[in-house]
C-alpha cells in the first residue's frame, strides 16, 4: 500500500503539470482564436463602410442620370420648337417672295 501512495504521488504532480500544459495550450489557441475572430469582425466592419459608401456613390449617380433625363426631355422640346420656328420662318420667306415679285 505505501508503494501505491508512492505512486500515487509521483503521479500527481505529473498529471497536475500535464493538465496545466494541457491548459496553457488550450488558452493559447483560444487567445489565437480571438485575435482571428476580432480581425474578421473589423474586416466585416469595413466590409460595411464600404458598401454604404458605395450606396451613397450609386444614388450620387442615379440623381444625376434622372437630371441628365431631365435635361434630355427639355433640350427635345427646345428642338421641337425650334423645328416649328424654322419651317415657319420659312414659310415667310416663301410669302415675302411672293409679295415681292
Amino acid at each position: 500500500m505505501a508503494k501505491q501512495k508512492m505512486a500515487s504521488a509521483e503521479s500527481q504532480p505529473r498529471f497536475g503539470q500535464s493538465v496545466k500544459g494541457l491548459l496553457s495550450d488550450k488558452v493559447g489557441s483560444c487567445s489565437g482564436d480571438v485575435i482571428a475572430l476580432t480581425r474578421q469582425v473589423l474586416k466585416g466592419s469595413r466590409s460595411q463602410e464600404l458598401l454604404g459608401q458605395a450606396a451613397r456613390n450609386m444614388v450620387i449617380q442615379e440623381d444625376a442620370i434622372l437630371h441628365s433625363e431631365d435635361s434630355l426631355r427639355k433640350m427635345s422640346i427646345i428642338t421641337t420648337h425650334l423645328q416649328y420656328h424654322v419651317e415657319h420662318s420659312k414659310n415667310l420667306q416663301d410669302q415675302l417672295r411672293h409679295l415681292l415679285k
